[in-house]
């Protein structure tokens, strides 16, 4: 049975064992260029976790996902701007980032987004242009795409946002 719990400091090396896997699932799928050199690294992750924003994925007490969540009225710097399109509303909003999964078993990004959508009701998300699986998964639950929005270090990402 899976549950998702806010993780602290004692979750740590397993969350970057499902990062670690997550990377490897991304490239195995085209996905060369978007977790990399050292992203998302064990000081963002202890930073997500002092803030309350780290959650882990338990299936019979294993880790087997992990994802940052955050939430409120402007809770994603980046997303103040977005290029070729627009954001389906001005509304306080949940982000979700970082989503990871061991692949050891299916079931991890609908509980993620679930858990989420039980917060709040309206999500914003980005993913990069090769993260193909992850476009396609945003487009099967129903997110619009909206745009190109830009990460802290400039590179492009693509942005979607789905409200109940």
């Amino acid at each position: 049975m899976m549950r998702i719990i806010l993780a602290d400091e004692s979750h740590l090396k397993a969350i970057i064992k499902v990062i670690d896997l997550a990377k490897q699932i991304m490239i195995a799928n085209g996905n060369t260029t978007q977790w990399i050199n050292g992203y998302p690294s064990e000081e963002i992750i202890l930073q997500d976790i002092k803030q309350n924003h780290a959650y882990v994925i338990m299936n019979n007490e294993v880790i087997e996902g992990y994802f940052c969540f955050l939430r409120g009225e402007n809770p994603e710097p980046t997303y103040s701007s977005i290029e070729d399109g627009k954001w389906l509303n001005k509304d306080s909003y949940g982000v979700i980032h970082r989503l990871a999964s061991s692949g050891r078993i299916k079931g991890i990004a609908a509980a993620c987004f679930d858990f989420c959508f039980s917060q709040i009701n309206n999500i914003k998300v980005d993913t990069h242009e090769n993260n193909i699986p992850m476009q396609n998964y945003f487009n099967k639950i129903g997110f619009e795409y909206c745009g190109i929005i830009y990460v802290n270090d400039g590179s492009p990402r693509k942005a979607f946002q789905k409200v109940l």
